[in-house]
Parts: C-alpha cells; structure tokens; sequence
C-alpha cells in the first residue's frame, strides 16, 4: 500500500490507510466508509474530519476506530458496526436479530401513506419496527402493533418506538406473524423472507453471514411466508382495509395469486427508486 501523506496518527494519516484496507478487502466506497467510522469513533460529525486533516487521533479513538474497522473487514456491514441506520426520517438501532432497514423498503410506506388514513396499523415481521414506525411518524392519529418471531428483534423495535418517541402509539409482540391476534386493522404492512433458500449462500457475505436467516429464507421458491400472510389476511383486515407486502424481483404473478385465492383484491404495485415493483397493494373485498 502506498504512503499517506499527512502525520503519522493525524486523522488525514487514519483515513489514508483504512481507505486502503478497505479498498483491498472489496469494500465500496472505502474513503466514504473511512470518513464515517472515525468520525463515529471520535464522536464528531464526519466533515468535521475533512477540515484539519493533520489533526492528531486521540488514542482511546483511536482503539475504537481499529475495532470498528476490523469489523468492517471482516464485511460485518456497515450499520451493524455503526449501531444504526436511517430510513424514512427516523433512526433506528439495528443488531444481528434484525435485517438492517434499506431504501427499498422506503417504497412501501410511500405505497401505504397513498391509501386511506388508518387508525389501526399491524406490521408482521416487524424486524427494526422501520415501515410500521415510519407510517405512524407521517399518521400522527394511528396505533401500531409490530410482530416479530424474535423477542430480541422485538425488544429493538420498542426501543426503536422510544427512541423517535413513538412508544405511546405502538407494541411489540413475539410471536408467530398472527397466530396470537385478533381484531381487525385498517392497514397491514409485512417484509417477509422471499429469498429461495438455495440463493442465500450466494449473496454477499454482509448478507449471507451477517443477516439473520430466518429473516431471509423463504422457502424453495421464495414463497412460503408470503402463502401465511395471504391466507391470514382476510380475518386480519378491517372492511376495505389494505395491506402492502415488500416483494423481490419478480414475485408480483406469483404473490398475486395467492392473494386472490385467498379472497382479496390485487389493487396495483408501487416500485422503488431503482424501479423494482417493490410493493404489492392489497385490499379486502
């Protein structure tokens, strides 16, 4: 690797090398990515970096940055080493439990906040509490209830709830996506596992071996949550009541069917900003 130019120990000199090392571990973005763990593990805001780049490191942030770092080279992503991620206009903590919120997902709220207002909101799969924490921050008259079958990820979500003060309109639950509810919901909201089970060895190692399985996994062909859910919705929605499903690539023929053998009325999709058809929008008859 080549030289650095600035001080040895100045933060120019810490961000020259773990640009470097993350660069030769095929990270993108690794100046980007540099910039953001030293400037979290010197608790300043990452341009205040760029200004005096021959300043020196404090060495207990200096013990951290290398911790962080080892991490991220290691692929451990990014917003796990960090402790949080943004989506919509909140900032959720994540952890191994949960899948880590994506702008992808942004497109179901944006499918949900087009529809009527609701007043009762269920989220299965719940993970972070990102999509039903992020309709409740734009219906300031709805309740939500989130569902996760993990009590950590659970646990997350109501901390999520506290942290974008939140808590008074929503709960958490552990649990089996509905077996335990009853009761109906003017909008239901899931991102359900629909990778194939023999593609998740295949995807990046942030994912494949960082990311929680049983958040991932859908079955031989994607589908078996989504199977569950269709089923399940015509007891759960309220009359008229919507639900958007997170889809993958390619699964709207085939979710749609299940939607409509389960009774309900395929309403259209909603893409996301690199055009998938992201959403699936539902309604009961």
């Amino acid at each position: 690797m080549s030289d650095c130019p600035d001080p040895k120990g100045s933060v120019g000199a810490f961000l020259c090398r773990a640009g470097q090392h993350l660069r030769a571990a095929a990270i993108e973005n690794p100046r980007l990515e540099a910039r953001l763990l030293l400037s979290t593990a010197m608790e300043v805001d990452s341009t205040a970096l760029l200004r005096d780049p021959r300043a020196p490191v404090p060495e207990q942030a200096a013990s951290r940055f290398a911790a962080m770092l080892n991490r991220r080279l290691a692929h451990e992503p990014m917003a796990f080493v960090l402790g949080h991620q943004g989506f919509w206009t909140l900032d959720l903590l994540v952890s191994p439990a949960t899948l880590i919120p994506r702008a992808d997902s942004e497109a179901i709220v944006e499918a949900a906040l087009q529809g009527p207002t609701p007043s009762r909101v269920l989220d299965l799969g719940t993970g972070t509490g990102c999509l039903l924490l992020a309709v409740l921050s734009e219906h300031s008259g709805a309740f939500g209830v989130g569902v996760d079958l993990s009590p950590e990820a659970a646990a997350l979500a109501a901390e999520n709830a506290r942290r974008n003060g939140l808590a008074a309109r929503a709960v958490f639950l552990a649990g089996s996506w509905a077996e335990s509810l009853a009761g109906s919901f003017d909008l239901v909201l899931s991102n359900p596992p629909y990778i194939e089970s023999a593609a998740i060895p295949g995807l990046m190692p942030e994912v494949a071996v960082h990311e929680p399985a049983r958040a991932l996994d859908g079955g031989a062909d994607g589908l078996d949550a989504y199977r569950l859910i269709t089923a399940d919705l015509p007891r759960l929605l309220a009359p008229s009541g919507r639900a958007v499903l997170e889809l993958g690539q390619g699964q709207v023929p085939a979710v749609a069917e299940l939607a409509r053998s389960a009774g309900l009325a395929v309403l259209g999709t909603h893409a996301d900003l690199g055009g998938v058809e992201r959403a699936l929008i539902l309604q009961r008859r």
